[in-house]
């Protein structure tokens, strides 16, 4: 197992006492929790993107770029990039830029969004809104992978032998597609055999599990290799505490006054947006929100792993109101009491020497070939 750390960047009052950091205090505690996340040995840093509400997470490229600049191993990620309300030739030139200051350290994770509004704020139908994610991220791959496009859509105005600049760094980055509720995004991954990235976050386990049989299934029907069907999950947030009776104890007061918080009865029923794990003894018991002993949050973990088969766990510190020390306390009884036992029990070799993003595989492939065959040549073949 691989692990990641996210954050939304959320700007709310915290539940408890009401205090509001400054947005720049808020920015300076995500940038200093990467490089803390790499010095600890997690794998990846995600920001996500959020257009509305109590977030600040709405220009994700530049606060990766802040990222790129302060880190020199960690992979870093959307979590996600709202592909569908945005120009595909300006999400082409800002992500490539990242890759090349990342020197290819840079995954895309990409998605409609889970925001209720943000397209009527960009002038979009959101009835629309699945057509606009295909379309957009159709024309997002072809210009990463080629140059001098011609292409001609609904939602934005036809390109004409356009070579978008810069080019990404070592080739297209790797893009997974974000999951909550919808068959859509398991659809649209497994047609294209790019990987899968479940929430995880707010729904039962049967849910998301659902979601993911569905994307190896059709990964397969599509005629892709299904060993290469990747998938990895998010948890809903982190506590950890010496024991249950010490997590409820410490933390009941704080995770009910946020879930509290972040109810939005407008879109009570509505799969997606508001947890039904109202109280911390039902998260800890039934939810993917990782509470508890680190002995619990393992068999948590190890428990999804069993379902889900993932390669790769997002944990976030900063979603319930823990202060910023507590926050990367966090993330180091996480990294020296839990991860090291998920790895042994569910190795991955997501990352590593044998792994490569699909596209990336097929340049290496064809590589090897082109470089056997003049090896070749001196004898006949």
């Amino acid at each position: 197992m691989k692990f990641s750390v996210l954050s939304l960047i959320g700007h709310a009052p915290h539940p408890l006492t009401g205090r509001l950091p400054a947005p720049a205090d808020r920015f300076a505690e995500v940038v200093e929790t990467a490089v803390a996340a790499e010095q600890l040995g997690f794998d990846a840093y995600a920001v996500g993107e959020r257009h509305a509400g109590p977030f600040l997470s709405s220009s994700p490229s530049v606060v990766l770029g802040a990222l790129a600049a302060r880190t020199s191993r960690i992979r870093l990620q959307t979590g996600v990039a709202v592909v569908a309300i945005l120009d595909p030739v300006r999400v082409a030139e800002d992500y490539a830029t990242l890759t090349q200051l990342a020197r290819g350290r840079l995954e895309l994770v990409i998605g409609k969004g889970a925001e209720a509004g943000h397209f009527a704020l960009f002038g979009l139908d959101e009835e629309r809104q699945w057509d606009l994610q295909a379309e957009k991220y159709a024309l997002l791959r072809r210009l990463w992978s080629e140059e001098n496009v011609d292409w001609e859509g609904e939602f934005r105005p036809p390109l004409k032998n356009v070579t978008t600049v810069p080019r990404p760094y070592g080739g297209p980055p790797r893009i997974w597609h974000g999951s909550a509720t919808s068959r859509n995004s398991p659809e649209l991954a497994a047609k294209y055999g790019d990987p899968l990235f479940t929430a995880n976050a707010i729904q039962p386990r049967a849910a998301y599990a659902e979601l993911i049989a569905h994307y190896r299934e059709r990964f397969a029907a599509y005629g892709h290799d299904p060993a290469r069907a990747r998938v990895a999950a998010g948890s809903g947030g982190l506590l950890i505490a010496n024991s249950e009776r010490e997590a409820i104890a410490r933390y009941k007061d704080l995770y009910e006054a946020k879930v509290a918080q972040t109810f939005q009865p407008q879109l009570a029923g509505r799969a997606g947006y508001n947890t039904p794990f109202r109280t911390i003894e039902d998260a800890i018991a039934d939810g993917p929100q990782l509470i508890g002993s680190p002995q619990q949050i393992i068999d948590k973990i190890l428990g999804c792993h069993a379902v889900y088969g993932h390669d790769l766990q997002s944990i976030s510190v900063d979603g319930f109101g823990l202060a910023h020390a507590e926050q990367l306390e966090t993330l180091q009884r996480f990294a020296e009491e839990i991860a090291p036992v998920v790895r042994r029990e569910a190795p991955s070799t997501l990352w590593e020497a044998a792994d490569a993003a699909p596209d990336a595989q097929d340049a290496q492939d064809a590589a090897r070939d082109g470089a056997a065959d003049g090896d070749a040549g001196g004898y006949g073949r």
